[in-house]
């Protein structure tokens, strides 16, 4: 399947969450790139990983591309139902950050081949810890860590209806991102990618009820 994606013209191989098939993978793709498999890989994590795992992947993963999603203990287990997530999440993080450096390496088209891109999704109320993160992250890594600021939370399920989430039950406000923003700046963190606020806004989500139109035009809510 790897390589029948890298003949369409696939710029990657992505695999999600996998540390539950972290061997399988492995071997899969020492196979691979024993028939030419190319392609860089990348590992897409919430970051509540294995170091050991992690450890057998070095020189097999390209990109490393973890979640870092609360800077608390007691919102990650109310909220994710996850235990110590903070203190697993940066040992992961770290493991990662060894293996890979701090730069991140582009080819001649300007697609990522090499690195660490730690993306960090902005709460409201501020439930994610987005300062203590990235005080984090320059402190124990570098400030030259690469970043990746979204702002496309929304409330879904029990995070919009029950009453015990009612913190997450809203999209963020443009003031929290702008204030999430102004950290990277006051921080010295340059590297990465920043979504635009607009990224919030309820018309980038698909209508799955609507199977003729899915995705919606904005003029379509005015």
């Amino acid at each position: 399947m790897m390589l029948e994606l890298q003949d369409r013209g696939c710029h990657n191989i992505g695999f999600v969450s996998p540390t539950h098939f972290a061997p399988q993978m492995a071997r899969a793709i020492l196979i691979a790139s024993e028939k030419g498999l190319r392609l860089p890989i990348v590992y897409n994590t919430n970051a509540y990983d294995s170091v050991e795992v992690l450890r057998l992947l070095d020189g097999i993963v390209d990109i490393y591309l973890p979640d870092l999603k609360y800077a608390d203990a007691d919102s990650g287990f109310q909220y994710s139902k996850i235990r110590d997530y903070p203190k697993f999440a940066r040992l992961a993080i770290k493991e990662m950050h060894r293996q890979t450096g701090d730069e991140l390496v582009f080819d001649e088209n300007g697609l990522l081949r090499h690195g660490l891109l730690i993306r960090l999704l902005v709460l409201p109320n501020d439930m994610a810890g987005i300062a203590e993160n990235l005080q984090w992250i320059r402190d124990e890594l570098s400030p030259k860590t690469a970043i990746s600021l979204m702002a496309q939370y929304y409330a879904t399920n029990k995070a919009a209806t029950d009453e015990r989430y009612i913190l997450l039950s809203r999209r963020i406000s443009e003031g929290e991102w702008v204030q999430a923003v102004s950290l990277l700046e006051d921080m010295g963190i340059e590297e990465g990618f920043m979504q635009e606020y607009e990224s919030a806004s309820h018309y980038y989500r698909p209508d799955f009820a609507d199977a003729d139109k899915p995705f919606k035009d904005i003029r379509d809510f005015t």
